[in-house]
């Protein structure tokens, strides 16, 4: 058999697991809730017994096991594997690597769960083993994690790739991050949302407001599936949306020069309008030797991304890739 890895994403709600072989391809995968109770202190445990739980019940040999790669939220130096502060789960200045290394015996690698999967898109998924490559993750937030020169880009302080804190509108909407007019309070699920709130106090008795009434909520889904029956109002909040995201593509492809732009989370699953209208965002506001290198598609690997790309830390890390 070859040699076994093991890939950890780390959420707020669930960690999924993985055992990976050398090739990419999952040999299992599971998942356990994420007990975010008392500071988060019994995750590392949870997750390594779960891993032991798990080895025993395949009758695998630990010894072919060559590491662990963890994607985790929150600020993190990738260097030590320490997090300083993971708020959705309750961490602060938590030694996860060398914990993690204490208890299994094999080297432990740790990235922002973000750059995480981006790793795994790109070995296995969209990316297609890319040397230049921005992926953008719009689900409740807007993540972003950034290849470059085969690279994953962290920055000085890990803040690198936080695409959904530029600022794109002066006087926008407040954002968690303390700031106004980030990419992610209006390119969000969220920030979808939002706008539709907003069409829908001004014009209560359009069809978002009609939709709203009836289901006494509305939804980034229901704005796309309003959209594509022909709404003029869910269009325009889509096309402003993409728009944005284009215009900060556009301008991300005077740094990166990107040769792919992988589009995921939840609000891509909608379908291709998005994706199309912020092709057509890129086009309109990229200089031409940048769009001409550049091609914009949706990502492939959905919550396997996270385990994958643990996977292929642990290669990259070891010199194995």
């Amino acid at each position: 058999m070859n040699e076994l890895l093991i890939g950890i994403d780390i959420g707020g709600t669930t960690v999924k697991i993985g055992i990976i072989d050398n090739n990419g391809a999952i040999v299992e995968k599971w998942k356990i809730p994420t007990n975010i109770s008392n500071g988060g202190k019994t995750i590392v445990d949870d997750v390594w017994n779960s891993i032991v739980k798990k080895i025993e019940s395949l009758a695998l040999n630990n010894t072919l096991i060559s590491g662990i790669g963890v994607g985790a939220p929150g600020f993190i130096n990738a260097d030590t594997g320490f997090v300083y502060e993971a708020v959705n789960i309750g961490w602060k200045n938590v030694d996860l690597a060398n914990q993690l290394k204490l208890k299994s015996g094999i080297p432990v690698f740790i990235e922002n769960d973000a750059n995480i999967a981006v790793l795994g898109e790109n070995w296995t998924g969209a990316g297609n083993q890319s040397k230049n490559l921005i992926a953008i993750t719009l689900g409740t937030g807007v993540g972003g994690g950034i290849i470059a020169n085969g690279t994953i880009l962290n920055g000085e302080s890990g803040m690198a790739g936080e695409l959904g804190h530029i600022k794109v509108e002066d006087n926008g909407y407040s954002c968690n991050c303390g700031n106004y007019g980030c990419l992610e309070t209006v390119a969000s699920a969220t920030g979808i949302v939002r706008q539709a709130m907003e069409k829908i106090s001004d014009f209560p008795d359009s069809v978002l407001g009609e939709t709203y009434r009836k289901n006494q909520r509305i939804t980034a889904r229901d704005i796309f599936e309003i959209a594509s029956d022909g709404d003029s109002m869910s269009n325009h909040i889509i096309k402003r949306t993409a728009d944005l995201l284009g215009q900060v593509i556009a301008n991300m492809g005077v740094i990166i020069n990107p040769s792919k732009v992988l589009i995921g989370g939840g609000v891509s699953t909608a379908g291709d309008q998005l994706i199309d209208e912020i092709k057509l965002a890129f086009e309109k506001h990229a200089l031409p030797r940048v769009k001409d290198a550049c091609e914009i598609k949706a990502a492939q690997l959905g919550n396997d991304a996270g385990i994958i790309g643990g996977a292929f830390l642990v290669l990259d890390k070891l010199h194995k890739f």
